[in-house]
């Protein structure tokens, strides 16, 4: 029989630094994330730098705590069962607009805790505590696509992992209009943020980065937790010699067939910048391939080639999940593509988001109200599909095909992907 909710204590918290009464929690629950993840158990001196990151980012920690006394041998009470955290940014909206987001990550729950109701207790109350902030957008990168659907997340964007065929095939055609130089990888932990927030304007989806980015792009904190020698750089410069993009990468080793080089994070604030990386790359010596996990689906490298099919997909899967908590704040921030007036009925399991609104972006200004008594709805959506319609990265039409969506006009789901389209593709480079 299932162990009831009551066993259990929730409890929200702070990292702290080795010097401060809090820090034995953080560590344990540093170490419980890693547990669910998979990774080895971690040294004193890497949990001090995930806690210094954890200050940077200004994240709320939350863990469930079995109320009474563990078994013998087995981890103490100490050790939370289940991990939740959570801190925010800013995510591109579309047109240059920016909504401050509450971004979820390090979600676990220990296999022997499963099926108690904690994942839900802590979500419910993590996604109240801020919508009575004022917050209108909650976000998630998710492990598993089936988990998160049921508390209102809908998927935004997404990304894929390619390969790169960089032999005698790879040729751009694209003339430079700046420079690329290698430079020494500790660099980036100056110029990575200039330069990722020069992308982040001009990228709807796109989320501001957390501390641990540019740490791992320089090199400086590796995978054994100790500064990684093998991880090179290159930058670019525009035509004033001003740095506008950089590449992380390092080279996959000798065994590996064909002699690969992994991008670890790729950068660039304009598409000349994001071309003549690419032309870098291709031209490294000894090198037959580029690897790289994190590729937008609308690429347009594949385009600027002779050859597209030097670039294979090995992977395309979900990336970004979006959670509108409040209608009225999410919808009216936005720029909208097309001047249109829509009533949408919205379905909200949680209650954050349900009724009827009008979203009126016909005027100069956008004006989203619950709709009046007796006003007829012209599409019905779950929030979920909301969430995934938000960034134009999903068409209303394919969710219409889908059933997930319903028209009560017909041309309703259209006219929606008209207003909810957005400048460019829509893409999230940032995991959390």
């Amino acid at each position: 029989m299932a162990d009831p909710i009551e066993n259990y204590v929730i409890e929200r918290f702070h990292s702290a630094p080795r010097d401060e009464p809090g820090y034995p929690r953080a560590r344990d629950w540093i170490r419980a994330v890693g547990h669910g993840f998979h990774e080895e158990q971690r040294g004193d001196e890497f949990i001090d730098r995930i806690i210094a990151m954890h200050l940077a980012d200004g994240r709320e920690l939350t863990g469930a705590y079995l109320a009474g006394i563990t078994p013998p041998h087995a981890l103490d009470a100490a050790h939370p069962v289940a991990t939740f955290g959570s801190f925010e940014k800013e995510l591109n909206i579309g047109f240059g607009r920016q909504l401050r987001t509450h971004l979820i990550t390090s979600v676990t729950v220990r296999g022997t805790h499963r099926r108690k109701g904690l994942l839900r207790r802590m979500m419910e109350e993590d996604l109240a505590t801020a919508k009575a902030a004022g917050t209108a957008m909650a976000a998630l990168t998710a492990s598993e696509a089936s988990i998160y659907g049921r508390f209102g997340f809908g998927v935004a964007t997404f990304e894929r992992s390619i390969k790169v065929d960089t032999g005698p095939k790879f040729r751009l055609r694209h003339e430079p209009v700046g420079s690329v130089e290698v430079a020494d990888p500790e660099v980036l932990l100056d110029l990575a943020p200039a330069v990722f927030e020069q992308a982040h304007h001009s990228t709807p989806g796109s989320i501001v980065r957390q501390e641990s980015y540019r740490q791992r792009a320089s090199g400086e904190l590796g995978r054994d937790d100790q500064k990684d020698g093998a991880v090179k750089c290159a930058l670019h410069y525009d035509a004033n010699g001003t740095v506008d993009g950089y590449v992380s990468y390092k080279f996959a080793g000798w065994d590996s067939k064909p002699y690969t080089v992994d991008v670890l994070d790729l950068v660039a604030g304009t598409d000349a910048a994001y071309l003549e990386l690419w032309q870098f790359l291709g031209s490294i010596d000894l090198v037959e391939q580029v690897s790289w996990q994190d590729a937008p689906v609308n690429d347009p490298l594949a385009w600027a080639l002779s050859d597209p099919r030097c670039v294979t997909d090995t992977d395309n899967r979900d990336m970004l999940w979006l959670r509108v908590l409040d209608i009225a704040g999410a919808l009216s921030a936005r720029s909208y593509a097309a001047k249109d007036r829509l009533v949408l009925d919205v379905a909200d399991g949680l209650g954050h988001a349900d009724g009827r609104w009008v979203l009126d972006a016909s005027g100069s200004n956008v004006v989203v109200l619950p709709a009046p008594e007796g006003a007829a709805a012209e599409l019905s959506l779950d929030v979920a599909d909301l969430g995934s319609i938000y960034l134009g990265a999903v068409s209303p039409l394919t969710l219409l095909a889908a059933g997930r969506i319903r028209e009560h006009v017909p041309g309703a789901a259209f006219r929606a992907q008209q207003l909810f389209a957005v400048e460019r593709p829509a893409h999230c480079a940032t995991h959390f």
